[in-house]
């Protein structure tokens, strides 16, 4: 066997051992958040950075679009990122700290939801969001990986994924992600 099919058997086994420690319970949570927030017509804010960011706007689309049902009220769900000029605006006047905090402030309420994504658990402008939607009465979930880093700590709510390879961490918040819009959709 070569490098590189040893290299691909050993990412699948990996893969394999996070299902198998996979916290469910802490999904399960999420999960009727999510429900609770959807009945009471409250926004759901998602925010990351680079693959983090990747997977929020991901989620914006799969929440927004995927879990329509007739009769039910839809989502309503808004990413701190996708405003590039505000984005750029705060990064340039206030800091890249303050790039998804600064939109908090101006638009959560109390009931709303944050989900905070960071694999490390310590991105700065991650956790600054997670000050300002507590501050504002947003509950926060946390999607992080390895221990949590800080994310772990002053959130509500977090799913950690037990791994500390990176490429699975940023898998498995993409299978989070499709397991709630599937939950989402019944």
């Amino acid at each position: 066997m070569n490098k590189d099919t040893q290299t691909i058997y050993q990412y699948f086994d990996d893969l394999k051992s996070v299902i198998d420690a996979f916290p469910v319970p802490d999904l399960e949570a999420f999960l009727a958040t999510l429900r609770e927030a959807r009945e009471t017509k409250h926004t759901i804010f998602i925010c990351g950075n680079g693959g983090s960011w990747a997977t929020a706007s991901h989620m914006v689309g799969d929440f927004s679009k995927n879990t329509r049902i007739p009769g039910r009220n839809p989502m309503i769900v808004i990413g701190l990122g996708d405003n590039i000029p505000s984005l750029t605006a705060y990064a340039n006047d206030e800091g890249y700290d303050r790039v998804f905090a600064e939109p908090a402030v101006s638009l959560m309420k109390p009931g709303d939801i944050l989900i905070a994504i960071s694999a490390s658990g310590n991105s700065p402008n991650v956790l600054e969001a997670v000050k300002a939607a507590k501050s504002a009465g947003a509950t926060t979930l946390g999607l992080a990986g390895f221990d949590g880093g800080h994310l772990k700590s002053v959130v509500d709510q977090a799913l950690i994924i037990p791994t500390d390879c990176i490429e699975i961490v940023e898998d498995f918040h993409m299978i989070v992600d499709h397991i709630l819009v599937t939950c989402l959709r019944m």
